[in-house]
């Protein structure tokens, strides 16, 4: 975790490919990547830049995704944060020399190390590449009274009304909201709307865009879209 001033992964994980490929004899080409998995070609990039240990996570990944397809949600979730918690944390200043910086989850998995905002990121968008649907999934700012810090987790809405699931890099076990004592709900967003947190971590007023918020957004989404690593 870090004091905070302030993921799309399935754009990040397919290659368009529209255009016919003259194939010569003897050579079978490479078929675009199922939609949530991470194509050999990136595969092959990452490990060229960080090393062996990138080919080994991004590899981790694509057979964790290839599995929960058919899963229900309550596993989907629950793998999908037990497999971003095994990351290890670090400070932004640290690994990229910015005070505050949203790493894509090709980085985050390629440099093996992340802050709060970067598990949230690879988690989002990795459910949003599952099936779930961006309404039900909440980048949410709480107060951790634990580490006495600004903190970011995920929410988890099985409908509006309902009490959020939170899904934090720094327990492994899911809890609702309400359960979370050491957290205190601040404001929820996604990249439609913007939401004052009340007390059980359900979205209350509806708040204005705020324009540092979208500016980081746009960056991570354009980051996303060239595969950055």
């Amino acid at each position: 975790m870090k004091h905070i001033p302030l993921f799309l992964l399935l754009m990040l994980l397919l290659s368009s490919c529209s255009k016919k490929v003259e194939v010569k004899k003897g050579v079978i080409p490479e078929r675009p990547a199922p939609a949530g998995i991470i194509p050999e070609a990136l595969i092959q990039k990452a490990e060229k830049k960080y090393g062996v240990f990138a080919r080994n996570r991004y590899e981790a990944f694509n057979t964790m995704m290839t599995g929960l397809r058919e899963e229900p949600v309550g596993v989907q979730l629950e793998t999908v944060n037990t497999f971003f918690n095994n990351v290890p944390y670090g400070d932004d200043i640290d690994i990229w020399g910015q005070s505050d910086y949203w790493a894509t989850p090709l980085e985050f998995l390629g440099r093996d190390r992340g802050d709060c905002e970067d598990y949230v990121i690879a988690k989002y968008f990795a459910l949003r590449d599952l099936g779930i649907p961006s309404e039900k999934l909440y980048f949410s700012y709480v107060k951790s009274l634990r580490f006495n810090v600004e903190h970011m987790v995920l929410s988890y809405f099985p409908s509006p009304a309902t009490i959020p699931l939170i899904l934090d890099n720094t327990n492994f076990k899911i809890f609702p909201a309400d359960q979370r004592k050491d957290l205190v709900p601040v404001y929820n967003f996604n990249m439609e709307t913007l939401y004052r947190a009340n007390h059980a971590g359900q979205n209350g007023q509806a708040l204005k865009n705020n324009k540092k918020t979208q500016n980081r957004w746009e960056r991570l989404l354009r980051d996303i879209e060239n595969n950055k690593l």
